[in-house]
């Protein structure tokens, strides 16, 4: 795991500029950082690193990193947990190896197989591939976006880096705020969910994507998609065999991701996902020492602590727990929020920053996490309006009405809400802003100055998923692959990329690989979601036996919730600070967001998301020098 950065650039750049940017992501590799620098076709190429070493500790497998035979370099930021197969077959067709890292397995898969590789390729990475022979540089992203990957092409020059910061500092010149992007997130909550940033003409490479730059003509090509995730019903398997392939599979993943040179633990939410990571890390490894960390709130209305104390318990873990407040949260939200590079949804964030630096105190470089599995299993409510969609489509009005009456009868839900979920989906856009300004989500705000965002081509909508015709009967899939890719699993593995490497802490996710997505997406979805309701059916039963069934049973979700009305309202002075010393925005009425700030403290109007997304972004305008 590790940082990266670069740039091909016309006129040669001052090595306290790359030393400045490389300072900036020292973070996401504190064991070793260097840059290479050499001119190519009158271009210069900067290929920069940092190194958090987890795999082959030995400086030989520091980076860049260079071919035996001198042709190619690669810096990469990653894992590759497959690596020692692959290096088998590599070492079979003559090649020979001088360290033991999964670095160089990376680069002489590329220089043996090319793209094609990458379906095949069991981990997470982001990484630069540059061909001295061929003149030109191929970028690449993981197939989910695990990730990152940031970048400003600029006539002849382009600039690219793991983090905004350092990208920023490279290019010299001042952020300029992309209007859509601050529209999407301020009123909808919408971020990370395309290709475009918070910053104007820089942009993230999607997940599953690839592009190339030939260093003869200054040429970029578009980004071109390596993987995606199909959906079908192509599964003949039954429940019962399903079940027990999906524990296979998900047991092989863990096993693999196990892999590691340094410590590992588990981030320990008490849900589910993450209690199954915690219960298959001790099935395969019984006798090794195991370390879970874990954020409980004082609240508790929203406190996880019992079930996280009965998993530890039964699987005997080296329990580590941490408590937060809106004092620590001051204290801490402007480190926060340079780490995460970007405006973020809300304080829960914060809670998974606070695991990430008790897991570092620990003395843990590794953990696992139970993340993606939501977005593949069908999680959080079970997605009812696009389940309800689907049996319109295959079996009728009547058969939805019964499902309705049958996922009600969870915690937290009633008939009408599974069918208020369908018309979410299913609305006009017109009717759809309409009831979203009734329930008080107006989509043009007082506090924002419209006219000057329309003059900028803002479009004043909520992105809505499309449904396609070839989807019927497969609406929840549907659904899932969207969030796979872009709104929904996208910005949470931004913030778990940013908030463990703000430790230097390589966060891993067992559930996001590319045989269990194309397993899990084959599959019908009465058994993704149960006849009544139950999320993540499949799962549960593959995974009885290993995971204790008080956690199987379990149909409430909390995770790392933290109070945030209660934090925010008692710091509202503090917030109007921050508000008043932002830059001015040519685009947002400060008087007129303190105003409503005001009547949200008063009790006149009720507390919503949008209030920290005011904070956030204001302050992370100030902390960026957003022009």
């Amino acid at each position: 795991m590790c940082g990266l950065l670069g740039c091909v650039v016309t006129e040669k750049k001052p090595n306290e500029v790359v030393d400045g940017a490389l300072g900036m992501i020292a973070h996401r590799g504190p064991d070793h950082r260097s840059y290479h620098h050499e001119k190519i076709n009158g271009k210069n190429v900067y290929l920069g690193h940092t190194r958090l070493s987890v795999i082959d500790l030995s400086d030989q497998a520091c980076q860049p990193f260079n071919s035996i035979c001198g042709r190619y370099c690669l810096v990469y930021n990653g894992e590759v947990y497959n690596y020692r197969e692959i290096r088998s077959e590599l070492k079979n067709l003559g090649y020979s190896f001088r360290t033991e890292s999964d670095t160089e397995v990376l680069l002489y898969s590329i220089v043996q197989w090319g793209v094609e590789v990458l379906r095949r390729l069991i981990g997470m990475f982001s990484f630069v591939f540059l061909d001295r022979a061929e003149q030109k540089l191929i970028f690449i992203r993981d197939a989910f976006g695990i990730k990152p990957f940031f970048y400003a092409h600029q006539g002849n020059n382009l600039y690219f880096a793991s983090e905004m910061q350092p990208l920023i500092h490279l290019r010299q010149e001042a952020p300029k705020p992309d209007l859509q992007r601050a529209y999407d997130y301020l009123v909808h909550g919408y971020y990370d969910s395309s290709e475009f940033s918070f910053v104007a003409g820089v942009n993230q490479l999607p997940p599953a994507h690839y592009f190339n730059f030939n260093l003869k003509t200054g040429e970029l090509s578009e980004p071109k998609r390596w993987w995606k995730p199909e959906i079908s019903n192509s599964s003949s398997l039954s429940f019962d065999q399903a079940a027990e392939k999906l524990r296979n599979l998900f047991l092989d993943s863990v096993a693999l991701h196990l892999r590691s040179d340094v410590p590992v633990g588990v981030a320990l939410s008490g849900g589910i996902d993450s209690s199954a990571v915690v219960s298959a890390v001790r099935h395969l490894e019984p006798d090794v020492p195991l370390n879970t960390f874990s954020y409980v709130s004082n609240d508790q209305s929203i406190s996880e602590e019992k079930w996280i104390d009965l998993l530890n318990k039964e699987m005997g873990t080296r329990e580590h727990k941490v408590i937060a407040d809106e004092q620590e949260l001051e204290a801490d939200l402007d480190d926060m929020l340079l780490k995460q590079g970007e405006p973020f949804g809300s304080t829960s964030i914060y809670a998974q920053y606070r695991v990430y630096r008790l897991a570092k105190e620990s003395g843990v470089t590794v953990t696992l996490d139970g993340q993606g599995a939501d977005e593949l299993l069908a999680g959080y409510s079970g997605y009812p309006g696009h389940r309800l969609l689907s049996l319109i489509e295959t079996k009728g009005w009547r058969a939805a009405h019964q499902y309705a009456k049958r996922w009600a009868q969870s915690p937290s839900r009633n008939y009408f809400l599974a069918w208020q979920y369908l018309l979410k989906i299913k609305l006009p856009n017109r009717l759809y802003s309409l009831a979203r300004k009734k329930m008080g989500r107006d989509f043009e705000p007082a506090w924002l100055n419209t006219e000057y965002m329309a003059e900028n081509g803002v479009v004043f909508m909520e992105a809505r998923a499309l449904l396609s015709q070839k989807n019927q009967g497969l609406r929840v899939k549907e659904a899932l692959a969207h969030a796979l890719m872009h709104h929904g699993l996208p910005s949470l593995l931004r913030h778990g990329d940013r908030n463990s490497m703000a430790f230097s802490i390589e966060s891993r996710v067992p559930f996001l690989t590319i045989p269990l997505a194309e397993f899990l997406l084959s599959l019908p979805e009465s058994y993704l979601v149960s006849e009544e309701g139950v999320t993540k059916h499949v799962f549960r039963e593959a995974m009885r036996g290993i995971v204790p069934d008080s956690h199987l049973d379990r149909k409430d979700k909390i995770g790392f919730a933290t109070p945030e009305s209660t934090w925010l309202l008692s710091m509202a002075d503090l917030v109007k600070s921050w508000i008043d010393q932002a830059p001015d925005l040519p685009f947002l009425n400060k008087e007129k967001l303190v105003d409503e700030l005001e009547e949200v403290v008063d009790g006149k109007r009720n507390f919503d998301g949008r209030v920290w997304r005011w904070v956030n972004y204001l302050r992370w305008c100030s902390l960026m020098g957003v022009k």
